[in-house]
């Protein structure tokens, strides 16, 4: 079902047989404590107006879309009910982006790839309204719902809005 070679170690997002193959993705990897690299994508908003970026992270085998806080020296990834600080990670830099409300198991063509599970499903990035901030997480199709990071645990919506390339105007 999915092609061979497709992932390396990242997975290349806008493999040369996939429709959208004129979307070039920009990872750049970061540390714990690094600057935000410039060009990082906004995502979303954290407790006192503070932005969040879109990132990634690897956990347990597991490519995972990730919420990233300047003011914190991690990225954050859910994962089996819990919220995991990341100390190293990439972050999504200069791609126009948009947001649609999404539900269920449907994911817009143009949904930009993040990452992957361990058994190769493709995950996206979402956002939803929780406790009065916008705050980041995956978006898992088969089970039709976003999973966001939240002190220390892995919530969940099937509420939320995900991450899509920016249509280009004709």
């Amino acid at each position: 079902m999915y092609p061979s070679g497709a992932y390396g170690m990242y997975p290349r997002t806008g493999e040369h047989h996939h429709h959208h193959h004129h979307h070039h993705l920009t990872w750049i990897p970061r540390n714990s404590g690094d600057p935000l690299p410039h060009g990082a994508v906004r995502a979303g908003v954290d407790k006192g107006g503070v932005q969040l970026y879109a990132g990634r992270a690897f956990h347990d085998g597991h490519l995972l879309p990730a919420k990233i806080n300047p003011n914190h020296s991690s990225a954050y990834v859910c994962l089996g009910g819990l919220e995991h600080a990341i100390r190293h990670y990439e972050v999504l830099c200069h791609v126009e982006v948009a947001w649609i409300s999404a539900q269920g198991s449907t994911v817009p063509q143009n949904a930009v790839v993040i990452g992957h599970s361990l058994f190769g499903e493709k995950l996206y990035l979402g956002r939803t309204l929780y406790d009065g901030i916008l705050t980041l997480g995956k978006v898992h199709p088969s089970h039709r719902r976003l999973y966001f990071p939240y002190n220390g645990l892995e919530k969940e919506t099937n509420e939320y809005e995900i991450m899509i390339h920016q249509p280009y105007l004709t």
